[in-house]
């Protein structure tokens, strides 16, 4: 589990077979073998460092649900440790399970932030809302505005200069992770594996208990 604050932007120094080799500093402080570390968002586990990198396995599901597939050798990637219950949440909660890969549409300053609007497929979409918290490249984000085909989200400089974002640009492609919760409430709803008759949750119950 994550919190989308990212930590330190590493660096890719190798990428393919079934494996990513990342240069990092402030993740490896405490490092263990099998720990997990969001890169670019995507949950991976160490099997492999020293004091300058560490290593991790890809999945071939890995690399059809994220843009992983792009990484080159050098390319910046946003690091985070898993949550520890002695920190803050600063951000909200991401899991590091990527549910799909966004294209940039454009960037367009507004006084001290800049704007960035996002294409997504309409499966996405669907659990992004108006001032909820979305995760883009592992960044834990809040949506200012939606639309049927694309939805924004507002850069301050501060998340610029820490993250990757500094490198993006119109037409690249960005991990997305939706609320987690959302999700979950969609299933209930629905009944899936009959859900909602073993937990009593129901639209109406929603409804009429304030949601």
């Amino acid at each position: 589990m994550f919190t989308g604050i990212v930590e330190e932007v590493g660096k890719v120094l190798q990428a393919g077979n079934g494996k990513i080799a990342v240069e990092a500093s402030r993740v490896l402080e405490d490092v263990q073998m099998g720990d997990s570390i969001a890169v670019n968002g995507i949950c991976l586990t160490v099997t492999g460092f020293d004091s300058r990198h560490f290593t991790a396995d890809v999945m071939p599901e890995t690399l059809r649900r994220t843009s992983l597939q792009e990484a080159r050798p050098g390319s910046p990637v946003n690091l985070e440790r898993a949550l520890s219950l002695s920190r803050r949440l600063g951000g909200h909660i991401v899991s590091g399970h990527i549910d799909g890969v966004g294209k940039i549409l454009s960037f367009q300053e507004e006084k001290n932030a800049v704007l960035m609007r996002i294409a997504a497929e309409d499966r996405l979409l669907r659990y992004i809302v108006e001032k909820g918290s979305v995760a883009l490249d592992g960044i834990s984000l809040t949506v200012a505005a939606v639309t049927e085909s694309d939805f924004t989200v507002s850069l301050i400089p501060h998340t610029r200069e820490v993250t990757n974002l500094g490198s993006k640009r119109v037409g690249s492609p960005i991990n997305i992770e939706t609320d987690i919760i959302g999700k979950y409430v969609e299933k209930m709803m629905r009944g899936e594996n009959s859900c909602s008759e073993a937990t009593g949750i129901t639209r109406e119950f929603l409804l009429s208990n304030g949601f």
